[in-house]
């Protein structure tokens, strides 16, 4: 009956004083409603459950110089973070389109925005990959300024049940958009010994990876179905017994982020989607556009520097970063998570 009284709901309870699971943290999972307990998780350098900390963000800006009337690209939305600072600098002139292949977290960014009146006048959201950023120039018209943030978002980092943690059980998946592709269970059952060597060496400079590919493929032929996050965890740690114990807790825990890494890489092509993104960059760009990166390990870097590089020497682009900007030691203080960003950006001639 529609009258009927619906049985309350009594939120998760959970053992000692702090919440560790992510389910669990339910004031950090809600900022709009407990504002000063999510104040208190980013005081002491860390980022609440289901949030992501936008880096580098006052060095982009002022690379970028967004002036009201611009049309803009965030091509890598995320939570909305760098979106929101474009967003009050174009002052309700101009558009910017922001566009992410992660279907999960694309509608709640997209709902949170328009809470804060940001509209289809001013903003339009696109579910696709930035590879495919030809289309977007298409209906928008040549761009003023493009940014693409490579790194995983927090909120992706810490829900286990999308499995891109070694530090949380969940299952094995790494997709960014979990309706495409197949996950990293599946694809570890289809590689063989030296496929899966080669991929940890080129997807992430993992040292131990003929000994942790040599593990891995081992179990599977033994029958072992690696489904979830912690028993590939497992099988890493046990592969890397013999390192020395005063020096094996550190390497074993630099191992899984590589691994985890290398995997979620390969699974959804990103260094291949990346590439044609940088090839399509320049045709998207206005006359003295501004593009600006920010990526979080050596490989990305080395394509989007490469790229930068070979189109400046064409006269495509004008200039280029001298170099890469790291986030100052300030925000490394304050967010652990910008330490390994770098940002290079270029203009168009």
């Amino acid at each position: 009956m529609d009258n009927q009284e619906q049985k309350h709901q009594r939120r998760i309870r959970y053992k000692g004083t702090h919440p560790k699971a992510y389910k669990e943290k339910y004031k950090e999972l809600q900022p709009e409603k407990y504002p000063d307990a999510v104040a208190k998780v980013i005081q002491k350098g860390n980022t609440p459950a289901g949030m992501h900390r936008s880096i580098c963000v006052k060095e982009i800006l002022q690379f970028l110089q967004i002036t009201p009337g611009q049309t803009g690209l965030d091509a890598t939305l995320g939570y909305g973070g760098h979106t929101l600072e474009m967003l009050k600098c174009l002052n309700s002139k101009g558009h910017l389109y922001a566009i992410d292949v992660d279907s999960f977290e694309l509608p709640r960014t997209q709902e949170r925005l328009e809470r804060l009146g940001y509209g289809p006048e001013i903003l339009t959201f696109k579910q696709m990959n930035f590879s495919e950023i030809d289309q977007i120039a298409f209906e928008s018209g040549p761009l003023n300024f493009i940014l693409a943030d490579l790194g995983v978002s927090s909120m992706q980092i810490d829900n286990p049940e999308r499995g891109f943690s070694f530090k949380r059980e969940g299952p094995l998946d790494l997709r960014l958009n979990p309706k495409r592709c197949i996950s990293a269970a599946a694809r570890l059952k289809t590689i063989s010994q030296d496929e899966l060597e080669g991929m940890l060496i080129e997807n992430s400079d993992e040292p131990n990876a003929a000994v942790i590919a040599r593990a891995i493929i081992s179990e599977i032929k033994k029958g072992i179905d690696i489904s979830t996050t912690t028993q590939l965890r497992q099988i890493i740690t046990d592969a890397l017994k013999f390192i020395p114990e005063n020096k094996r807790k550190d390497e074993i825990k630099k191992s899984c982020q590589r691994c985890f890494q290398a995997l979620r890489i390969d699974v959804n092509n990103e260094f291949e989607v990346l590439y044609e993104f940088l090839e399509k960059l320049p045709a998207a760009l206005s006359e003295g556009g501004r593009i600006a990166i920010l990526s979080f390990h050596s490989g990305e870097d080395r394509l989007v520097k490469k790229s930068f590089q070979h189109f400046f020497r064409e006269g495509v682009y004008r200039e280029i970063a001298p170099g890469p900007i790291r986030p100052s030691s300030e925000e490394c203080n304050t967010n652990s998570r910008a330490r390994s960003a770098k940002l290079r950006w270029a203009i168009k001639a």
